[in-house]
């Protein structure tokens, strides 16, 4: 949950971005590609990684009432239309730069629908699902799932900068 945290302070700048484009500032391009990169690597590739990847793993494993397994799947689809989201955003970013200037509108839509989106859906895990799932586990498997957390994080940076060295010509 502490990964919350820094999520919901991006997403205010987020917002704040939106505002100002909507407010009739320019596109900033860099800052979508840095929003972009953090979504995807932080957000999405780190945190949503951990849950997707073991915590929801774990919880696969445990007999979890109806409720509960539902609202797993339900958080798995969310990541999975924020991701949609984020990729449609890129995508209006290019047509933008190709002198699409109605792809401004999308860019503004996209950037509030995240801004939007995410404190929802970090509430939805902070206040209900993570403190209700946790009694799943004895206190050796939260430990064992920190550790294991801590191991993914670790592999983190070199996979995103393997992909990025990768993609240059040799």
């Amino acid at each position: 949950m502490i990964e919350h945290r820094l999520i919901e302070k991006m997403l205010t700048v987020i917002a704040a971005e939106a505002r100002r484009i909507k407010n009739g500032g320019k596109i900033d391009p860099l800052f979508i590609d840095v929003a972009v990169d953090f979504i995807r690597t932080y957000a999405d590739r780190t945190h949503h990684g951990k849950e997707e990847d073991i915590l929801f793993q774990e919880l696969a494993r445990k007999p979890l009432g109806k409720a509960d397994s539902l609202s797993m799947a339900e958080l798995v689809d969310e990541h999975r239309q924020a991701r949609q989201k984020v990729k449609a955003l890129v995508n209006a970013k290019e047509r933008f730069g190709q002198g699409i200037t109605e792809a401004a509108r999308e860019i503004i839509s996209l950037m509030e629908w995240l801004a939007d989106f995410y404190p929802r859906h970090i509430r939805k895990e902070d206040k209900d699902f993570f403190p209700r799932t946790e009694a799943y586990f004895t206190r050796d498997e939260l430990d064992a799932m920190l550790l294991a957390f801590r191991d993914f994080d670790a592999k983190m940076i070199h996979e995103k900068y393997e992909k990025l060295v990768k993609g240059f010509p040799a």
